[in-house]
């Protein structure tokens, strides 16, 4: 019965082991994407740009979150957006929407602007399939161009501000703290595969 109430207890401690192994990097994620997008917009309102767009959020997680998949490598991350930026600006020239109004301004996008962003997302996807350099926030990046919120002028300027920013920084505090975070994760694995160990030598009593 010892035995049995012990094995019990060792599983419900393994059981609530894997909440509280998340809740150290979900407050060091919380902590970390604040800061960094309060700074990012902070330097936007400094210089006079909107910084802070859409394509963003989801790169920072990607870079702080999971910085070992393949979308969240930093190689993938500075490819997809560059070739999404140059694609975009292609698209907008193509189709003549140099200094067409945002879809934003006009409330609805035109035909001209569907072609443009349908265009642009299918061929940064497929640039990006052949480069293998999957990065799904570089989506974003060309809707943003070819929509007309992020066009040439101070609006773009403000997108690659503050993904220059972005691309800089995530990495550098992610591998600040992801060391600290995995050294942490194999001593905790270590020790339950060590009570697990002490617990199967054991005979019952």
């Amino acid at each position: 019965m010892g035995v049995t109430a012990q094995a019990a207890d060792e599983g419900g401690r393994d059981a609530d082991g894997p909440l509280r192994d998340r809740i150290v990097p979900g407050v060091r994620l919380f902590v970390l994407s604040a800061l960094l997008l309060a700074g990012i917009g902070a330097c936007g309102r400094l210089i006079g740009w909107v910084a802070l767009t859409t394509t963003i959020g989801p790169t920072a997680y990607l870079l702080l979150a999971h910085p070992g998949t393949v979308p969240g490598r930093w190689r993938a991350a500075v490819v997809g957006h560059g070739a999404a930026i140059g694609i975009g600006l292609v698209c907008l020239a193509a189709f003549g929407l140099w200094r067409h109004p945002s879809i934003v301004e006009r409330h609805q996008d035109t035909p001209a602007q569907i072609g443009a962003q349908s265009l642009a997302v299918a061929l940064t996807l497929f640039t990006l399939h052949l480069l293998d350099a999957h990065h799904a926030p570089a989506a974003a990046t060309a809707l943003l161009i070819t929509s007309g919120i992020s066009r040439p002028g101070p609006p773009l300027y403000g997108m690659l501000t503050g993904l220059a920013l972005v691309l800089t920084l995530a990495p550098l505090l992610s591998l600040g703290t992801s060391s600290r975070g995995k050294a942490r994760q194999d001593r905790k694995g270590r020790q339950r595969m060590s009570r697990r160990t002490s617990q199967s030598g054991r005979s019952p009593s």
